[in-house]
């Protein structure tokens, strides 16, 4: 394999594995000898010295780990003071995906279906741009209409709507399989 090719090679395996990895690993991984992975590492080391990027790759007791350069410390604690969103709570989830589900949907869709309060749930996705509001129903009291966002699609990796995986349309069957685990009528 041509050097740029193991050293291609040996960012993905550092970067996706972000532990410190023997040099036996590396080489065997990339199918070549310690000493020739050792040189392309540091090469690769001192390509991204001079040219000031951010990563670097650490050497201690014959591992090698992908990190960031001391240099760029001062950013990477500006980003670290940033509030940062938290991963979203089964309630939240659970909201979510009603509306991708059934939108355009109102808080008391929501709430039919999940029979609890929706309050907190539907005002987090809007404060997170998951969901926003899309105008008002026709229904008594006008309520507030909640679909999907551009942004729920780019977090989940979506490209649409209809990237969505299928509802399970066989509802009758799983009520079946249901009675039959209870012994009973659903």
């Amino acid at each position: 394999m041509e050097m740029s090719k193991i050293a291609g090679a040996l960012e993905a395996i550092l970067f996706a594995m972000a532990e410190p990895l023997h040099i036996k690993q590396l080489s065997d991984a990339v199918e070549t000898d310690a000493e020739t992975t050792r040189r392309v590492l540091r090469f690769m080391n001192d390509e991204y010295a001079a040219q000031s990027r951010g990563i670097r790759i650490r050497e201690a007791a014959d591992t090698y780990q992908l990190c960031t350069s001391a240099e760029y410390f001062i950013y990477i604690n500006n980003m670290a003071k940033l509030p940062q969103r938290r991963a979203l709570t089964q309630s939240a989830l659970e909201t979510l995906a009603i509306v991708a589900y059934k939108q355009p949907v109102t808080k008391s869709d929501i709430e039919k279906i999940r029979g609890v309060d929706a309050s907190h749930a539907v005002n987090k996705l809007v404060e997170y741009e998951l969901v926003a509001e899309s105008g008002r129903d026709t229904t008594p009291g006008r309520p507030i209409l909640f679909v999907t966002t551009n942004k729920f699609l780019e977090h989940f990796g979506l490209t649409c709507l209809g990237d969505l995986p299928a509802l399970n349309d066989n509802l009758e069957e799983l009520k079946r399989e249901a009675q039959t685990e209870i012994g009973g009528e659903i």
